[in-house]
């Protein structure tokens, strides 16, 4: 049954980990050749150590960033209190390190363990046609690629970064273009050469697994042929770095610098297709495109541009601070859910909505609402739902397919929702702020929460019986007045919300330093004193409607009149102290207490409410870079682990090894991608795709819709990685040129980015080869994968529903942009 099933012993830290290694590092098959076992166990325990080595520089990394954002704002705090000399003698203020050392620790984390990533298996490869081939034919699919692809790739790889690191090395090369420190560079530039050699080197035992798993007979031909390759390769490597040194070394350089008989854009095109086919059969995605980038830009260009290009690019990736945010981001996730924290969140909700129908409908949806803001993990977020949710949604007579649609389509709002690492990757890409694509999916994601949420409780209004109130047993005891505890519990978190507000904004600076904080400390004792005592709570109910009252009062403008929000936000405050009027009446003292259901929401809802709305509204408001925010968001949620005694060294030290291995799965792709696209875009095929596309004269509306068809299609056999990171720059240039609503080029990607985001979700939804379909199957076993489909789908039309408005209406995405920014 599925409250059976044990979320331990489920791989659930990322969706796109597909062939993740079951067998401990160093373990070998006891009927692997006998020869291959020592080696590839030494080589498995090689990068096993350095991967676990690497994991623990995430610490210094949110160090060194957390005390950044501390000395900084403390030092801003105490300046406008009249404390500024305080501050310099406290050593407070801005640093002119951090930045570039932040940047170098998150650069080597993945170039680094890119090794320990292979020999995990964490590397992401399309499997749509893979999977269905029998075991001999994916391993000589493998060995044959492994031999063919990546380790000429690798090796090349290998020397040019090494070379590229003696040149920073050996010159005393600092970074000058955007740093005010000047560091030396050649430090972080070691990861190149090393993590290379470290994945050339895990090739080795990976090659040795395909030949074991595709039996003896095969093996034989393979390990025949073994010397001559190796004579080759060596041969192919001197001939292109020392050509002087072999037989033929200078025909094949003036091979390698002879021009091509068609033309460079033509050769772009069947670099296109050679990949599409490639990716196809399954060959891991990064390794490919560094192939066939060096093949092609050497035959389209020459070895020099192409060498240029790989360590150009690579490097920029290490050294891109939005990028930085990435391992944070899902660091922060990954310990929130290793801590329960999404249990008790489920489980405070679905407490407090218990007498309301479809309660469990609303609970999975403000749940996967508020922890798309901490983790994009889909798999995590679609799984962990279903052992939550599905049973008791069983027990309780919940209709399947509308249960099963809710969890799945609430499980993919990570993708969209800030900081959704797919909008973290794809800023760069379309050469926008990061933070500005976060402004612009805040409505959307609301959006489709909101339309999620109507649905269902519009379905459950037509025919209650799809979403019935919970048993007697499953719900929780209180007081006789109990929609009074529900609205003093609203009026105080208001007022908290409001008073916190105030303090951001700077209200309460003027009493004393760090005012905010302490006006927000005096706030929260009261409210804690007047939840345990009603006679305290007598006092201040009407103290608290009173400073809203001020405050409304506070917006009337210079004609007299108020915002529209203001006018709402007075008459729900109104709402609630009706509501409240029963603490008053003679009965009480007897029949009026706060539940027991209370303790439960404010230790598992609103600490982890509070972190991620203190790390995305820091963003949102730009007091924050992202990477900043994702810094501190990691660090508060490894204080709320603490807090709650789930932390212990070996699950943090568990933790930091998934988030690296994500991380390396996401930043060496968009490295390598990055390689693949700048060689693309050199041949010219980008240009004269736009404009074989535009000569066609059609509608420029039209032209965007078959793009987003396009990756519709492409989102079935493909993950949402190499769709933003190959896909997307492709198609680009031609997005570019559209004139649609009379968008400015930046407006235009802000757009489209967003849309792009949207429609992955959407994509995510769409049967058959819809991952998330699989992720509840497995957890709520006694639910027929042909109801979840059809609760999936009904899901999908309404996700396709506010698709179309974000396409008609634009604005829904850029106007938050426009208004924090003062446009």
């Amino acid at each position: 049954m599925a409250d059976e099933v044990n979320p331990d012993n489920l791989e659930i830290a990322d969706e796109l980990i597909a062939e993740r290694r079951a067998e401990a590092p160093g373990e070998t098959p006891e009927d692997m050749t006998p020869w291959q076992r020592p080696i590839t166990a030494a080589i498995d325990t090689i990068n096993y150590r350095a991967g676990q080595l690497i994991a623990l520089l995430m610490v210094p990394l949110i160090a060194v960033v957390v005390f950044e954002v501390v000395s900084r704002n403390s030092f801003t705090i105490l300046q406008n209190a009249g404390f500024e000399d305080l501050a310099r003698s406290l050593g407070l203020g801005p640093t002119l390190w951090v930045y570039d050392t932040s940047r170098m620790l998150a650069g080597v984390l993945f170039m680094a363990a890119a090794g320990y990533g292979l020999m995990r298996g964490v590397h992401i490869r399309a499997d749509f046609l893979y999977r269905s081939w029998s075991d001999k034919t994916q391993a000589t699919v493998d060995a044959t690629l492994y031999l063919l692809f990546f380790m000429p790739s690798m090796i090349f790889f290998t020397i040019v970064s090494a070379q590229f690191w003696w040149l920073a090395f050996s010159t005393g090369e600092t970074m000058q273009i955007d740093s005010a420190w000047g560091p030396l560079l050649w430090p972080a530039r070691t990861a190149m050469p090393v993590g290379g050699f470290l994945l050339t080197l895990q090739g080795i035992p990976e090659i040795f697994r395909a030949f074991h798993k595709m039996g003896k007979e095969r093996e034989r031909w393979f390990l025949r042929a073994l010397p001559f390759y190796l004579v080759a390769l060596i041969w192919l490597v001197l001939a292109v770095f020392t050509p002087d040194l072999v037989p033929g070394g200078q025909w094949f350089t003036d091979l390698m610098a002879a021009r091509p008989e068609i033309s460079r854009p033509t050769i772009g095109l069947i670099m296109l297709g050679a990949m599409l086919f490639v990716i196809f059969i399954g060959f891991p995605i990064s390794f490919t495109l560094i192939f066939l980038a060096f093949v092609f830009g050497i035959w389209g260009a020459n070895f020099k541009l192409t060498t240029l290009l790989m360590t150009l690019n690579t490097n920029s990736t290490m050294l891109n601070d939005q990028l930085m945010a990435v391992p944070l981001f899902v660091l922060m996730g990954i310990v929130m859910e290793a801590a329960g924290l999404m249990e008790r969140l489920f489980a405070s909700i679905q407490m407090i909505m218990a007498r309301v129908r479809g309660a469990l409908f609303i609970a999975v949806l403000l749940v996967s609402t508020i922890f798309a803001a901490a983790t994009g993990i889909v798999g995590a977020s679609v799984t962990l739902l279903g052992i939550m949710a599905g049973a008791t949604m069983s027990r309780s007579g919940y209709n399947v397919q509308l249960a099963a649609g809710t969890i799945t389509a609430g499980g993919t709002l990570g993708i969209l929702i800030p900081p959704s690492i797919m909008l973290i990757v794809m800023g760069p890409v379309l050469e926008v702020s990061t933070l500005d694509l976060f402004r612009g999916a805040f409505i959307p994601g609301a959006l489709l929460a909101s339309l999620y949420l109507l649905y269902t409780l519009g379905r459950c209004w037509l025919n209650p019986s799809l979403g019935p109130i919970l048993p007697e047993e499953d719900q929780p005891d209180t007081s006789k007045y109990y929609g009074a505890e529900v609205a003093l519990i609203c009026l105080g978190i208001l007022t908290v919300c409001r008073v916190f507000g105030l303090g951001l904004g700077g209200a309460f600076g003027g009493l004393m330093p760090f005012g905010g904080l302490v006006v927000l400390a005096l706030t929260m004792a009261v409210a804690y004193a007047a939840y345990r005592r009603l006679n305290v709570l007598r006092i201040v109910v009407p103290v608290a409607l009173l400073f809203h009252v001020y405050m409304i009062f506070g917006n009337i403008g210079e004609d007299g009149s108020l915002p529209v929000w203001s006018i709402v936000f007075a008459a729900f405050t109104g709402l609630l102290a009706y509501l409240a009027k029963p603490i008053y009446g003679a009965e009480a003292d007897k029949n009026f207490y706060f539940s027991q259901l209370w303790d439960e929401f404010f230790a598992g809802l609103m600490p982890p409410t509070i972190l991620i709305s203190f790390a995305l509204g820091s963003i949102l408001l730009g007091l924050a870079t992202p990477a900043e925010a994702a810094a501190m968001g990691a660090f508060g949620a490894i204080l709320l682990s603490i807090g709650y005694r789930k932390f212990t060294i070996p699950s943090f030290f568990d933790s930091l090894i998934k988030a690296l291995e994500i991380t390396v799965l996401i930043m060496f792709l968009v490295a390598a991608s990055n390689f693949f696209g700048a060689q693309f875009s050199a041949l010219g095929t980008p240009k004269m795709l736009t404009e074989l596309l535009l000569g066609l004269e059609m509608s420029p509306y039209l032209v965007l819709i078959m793009v987003m068809a396009l990756i519709f299609l492409l989102g079935w056999p493909l993950e949402w990685v190499p769709i933003v990171l190959i896909v997307v720059p492709i198609l680009l240039p031609t997005v570019e040129t559209l004139e649609v609503y009379g968008l400015e080029r930046y407006d235009l990607m802000v757009w489209f980015g967003i849309l792009v985001a949207v429609n992955l979700q959407t994509a995510w939804l769409s049967p058959p080869v819809a991952l998330s379909a699989y992720f509840l199957k497995g957890v709520v076993p006694n639910w027929d994968l042909r109801d979840i489909y059809l609760g999936m789908m009904q899901f999908m039309l309404v996700q396709l529903l506010g698709l179309i408005l974000l396409f008609i209406f634009p604005q829904l995405v850029l106007w938050l942009p426009a208004f924090m920014s003062g446009n």
